[in-house]
């Protein structure tokens, strides 16, 4: 059996990432960029003012008081169009364009008023409250590099350099098929020896939020011509996320049956516990990635393994799997496999946050999965553990969109 590590390098190593599709920034937030993003504007775009005041010449206003005379004034979108003489001022509002003479703002606080005779009684610095041409950024600069998942902040920054059509990865289609005689669609009859199919349910969610675009193509029933059947139907799909039928009992047919299609097997049975019947390999230009059937074993498989293939597909680099938490309560020792054990977190002020797995682990438990903040990676053989030791933990709250 693999290890997880072994796992994942396989994974990446037969992946490259997908073309590129030109999209309206409005709709790539979430998305991974596919080339750098440049600034074809300075921001600001000309020396502004950072506050409500008036443009002087500081050299008017060395000496306090001094009463200036205003000429004009500059808004916001509204130019000034003049110079600022000696003696001479503006009344200027924040984000307002600094005029031509002008160097300084004086705020208006600092100021009396008596018709167009402006009395200065503070003594600005030279540039003060001045926001200068390109302090935010300048034209030409790279603001944002290819790889990059896009925030929220990053659509701002894009936008205010005059980003209009970006440049980023396809999104990675995948169809999601779960097998099973036992296994019905939702909303279809059900008989009381079946089970609805909420691993198409949830994987097609799972996928959505690591970025992808995933779609359900049914049940296929124990039989390999059902199997077949729902092959034909992920064609031309990125990858076929299958659920059940990993295994090698007598109605586990996902490996025997499209190994008679042209599966090329890259590898089966990890390590790790839930999850060990895990299938990877290609069958033409289709990935196949198959997850055993208990719902939580498909849920911690896709944390690692479907959202490793995907982040390869959209060309983001590997982030580290691991955080670090103290334990809530004492763990036994582990035993001959990689263990995943469900876990909820509480925050600490001043110290790493403390997990403390749940008292009941059974992989068909879907409900303490769905409580769960996250994963307690246990080693193989590792010794016994007690409270406020330090543990890895595989955080489960992961988005594609941010803000």
């Amino acid at each position: 059996m693999l290890s997880i590590e072994e796992a994942l390098d396989k994974i990446r190593a037969s992946i490259k990432p997908l073309a590129s599709e030109e999209i309206f920034i409005s709709d790539a937030l979430g998305r991974v960029l596919a080339e750098d993003v440049t600034a074809t504007l300075s921001h600001p775009p000309q020396a502004v003012s950072a506050m409500d005041g008036y443009a002087v010449r500081a050299s008017d206003v060395a000496e306090v008081p001094a009463t200036l005379t205003q000429i004009g004034e500059a808004a916001a979108g509204h130019l000034f169009v003049g110079t600022v003489g000696p003696g001479q001022c503006t009344r200027i509002f924040t984000g307002g364009a600094l005029p031509d003479g002008a160097d300084s703002i004086v705020i208006q606080e600092d100021t009396t008023v008596d018709g167009d005779q402006i009395t200065m009684t503070e003594a600005p610095k030279h540039g003060a409250w001045v926001r200068a041409e390109g302090l935010d950024f300048a034209k030409g600069r790279t603001l944002l590099s290819s790889g990059r998942l896009l925030s929220a902040r990053d659509l701002g920054v894009a936008a205010a350099a005059g980003a209009t059509w970006i440049r980023v990865r396809r999104k990675p289609r995948i169809a999601v098929l779960s097998t099973g005689d036992e296994i019905v669609m939702p909303g279809a009859p059900i008989r009381p020896d079946q089970i609805v199919s909420s691993n198409s349910v949830a994987l097609v969610a799972y996928a959505d939020v690591m970025g992808a675009d995933a779609t359900s193509i049914g049940v296929a029933a124990d039989k390999p011509e059902s199997l077949r059947e729902r092959l034909k139907d992920a064609a031309g799909f990125d990858m076929l996320v299958t659920s059940g039928g990993a295994s090698v009992g007598d109605h586990d047919l996902v490996q025997s049956v499209f190994g008679e299609e042209g599966l090329e097997l890259g590898f089966y049975k990890i390590a790790m516990r839930p999850g060990k019947p895990l299938i990877f390999g290609h069958i033409g230009d289709t990935m196949l990635l198959g997850l055993p059937g208990n719902p939580v074993s498909t849920g911690v498989t896709a944390a690692i393994f479907m959202r490793a293939a995907i982040e390869q597909m959209l060309g983001l680099a590997p982030k580290p799997m691991y955080q670090a938490a103290k334990l809530g309560s004492d763990l036994g020792p582990n035993g001959k496999r990689l263990d995943f054990i469900r876990a909820y977190l509480a925050p600490s002020e001043t110290d790493l946050p403390t997990v403390t797995p749940f008292d009941r682990q059974d992989s068909s438990m879907m409900a303490i999965f769905s409580d769960a903040d996250c994963l307690i990676m246990r080693e193989i053989g590792a010794p016994a553990a007690k409270a406020s030791d330090t543990v890895k933990i595989v955080p489960l709250g992961f988005s594609s969109r941010q803000f």
